[in-house]
């Protein structure tokens, strides 16, 4: 089995090089806290892994060639990103009321008991739940995405051995990509903790967040134009 290599890594490269809607979810959640983008980064490539066991099983050529599968999911994938961008811009302009406070008033303590309790139980229980909503967003993002799919059923197979097994060929290169994308995305959400320190201002976090729900609802338009 003679596998072009070489060609499939520059073109999953390529591919992950171009931003997308994995990769604002992922660089928004690092934006908050480093643990949340790597959730992030696996759920993606989780939802990635069943694009893959669904080529390599002949589901996805079923999905796609009914016009009525094809449509439902591209059409919940666009409903999704939508979603997240109207949240995100949701998030912006509660951010924006709660940034508006008289600049004369006082400025307000916590009880050193309740900061002292906040702290302790952060890692437990909130970036414990944060971490699977993060995983669950990346995931989502990915199963949802039309274009993951016809990814692994048109480019995939191009760089196959026709002689060899089309199922295991599928898995190698699909687990190849899966693997190229978490080193990928753990990079850049080193990257984004260190821009943390900027986008954890108040007034960059709104235009932050304004940013990606945009881009969100624009990306979710354009998944929903896919013939």
């Amino acid at each position: 089995m003679s596998v072009d290599l070489a060609g499939f890594l520059g073109v999953v490269l390529l591919a992950y090089l171009v931003p997308g809607p994995d990769f604002l979810v992922i660089v928004r959640a690092a934006a908050r806290r480093r643990a949340l983008g790597r959730a992030a980064a696996l759920g993606a490539q989780a939802g990635l892994c069943v694009h893959m066991c669904a080529a390599a099983l002949g589901l996805s050529v079923i999905a796609t060639r009914s016009a009525y599968a094809f449509t439902a999911i591209k059409l919940a994938g666009a409903a999704y990103l939508v979603y997240l961008g109207v949240r995100a811009l949701r998030d912006a302009r509660h951010g924006a009321g709660a940034g508006r406070r008289d600049p004369h008033a006082a400025p307000q303590r916590r009880p050193e008991a309740d900061r002292t309790q906040g702290t302790a139980n952060a890692p437990d229980g909130a970036v414990r739940c944060g971490r699977r909503g993060s995983f669950v967003e990346g995931f989502l993002t990915n199963v949802l995405n039309p274009k993951a799919a016809l990814f692994f059923l048109s480019i995939v197979p191009q760089f196959a051995d026709r002689g060899g097994s089309l199922t295991e060929q599928v898995f190698l290169l699909g687990l190849i990509d899966v693997v190229v994308g978490i080193l990928y995305w753990l990079l850049l959400v080193g990257v984004a903790v260190r821009l943390r320190s900027v986008l954890g201002r108040p007034s960059w976090r709104r235009r932050w967040e304004r940013v990606t729900g945009c881009l969100f609802i624009g990306i979710g338009i354009g998944v929903a134009a896919i013939e």
